[in-house]
């Protein structure tokens, strides 16, 4: 952890945190990105305008971010593209799997108190721990 900055961190968890109280005080929905994305796929009308409006608000956010800071952004991975992709499709299937996405059962859903959106947490994290731990100790792919 060499990079870690905990007034960076607690700003930008304060923002995720007042973001989905916004969600669901505004709309009566669960900021789990996951869903957002999926129903932006499938609905049809304003179901799907909020959706696809919340999602660009993410991209746009990004490059709000990039133009005000005096750094840019660079995202470095020792990982091949190859190993990229299945490790995406490996999370979608994880998503469909557990009926939801980290934001959605991570921040929203234990906010909630909700028993299911503890277990998945719990899940999501164990096997992020048992992933990195066979990666890096037990392949020794450093990524």
């Amino acid at each position: 952890m060499e990079n870690f900055t905990p007034v960076s961190a607690l700003i930008g968890g304060a923002f995720i945190g007042l973001s989905a109280v916004i969600m669901l005080a505004g709309n009566g929905r669960i900021a789990g990105i996951s869903g957002i994305l999926g129903g932006a796929i499938s609905s049809r009308g304003d179901e799907r305008r909020w959706r696809i409006l919340f999602l660009a608000g993410l991209l746009i956010a990004t490059l709000l971010y990039q133009f005000a800071s005096s750094s840019p952004i660079t995202i470095e991975t020792q990982a091949s593209p190859e190993l990229l992709v299945i490790a995406g499709l490996l999370v979608g299937f994880g998503t469909r799997l557990g009926s939801g996405c980290t934001s959605g059962h991570g921040i929203c859903g234990i906010a909630r108190f909700s028993k299911r959106s503890f277990a998945a947490t719990v899940t999501f994290m164990l096997f992020g721990f048992i992933t990195v731990y066979v990666t890096r100790h037990l392949l020794e792919l450093g990524v």
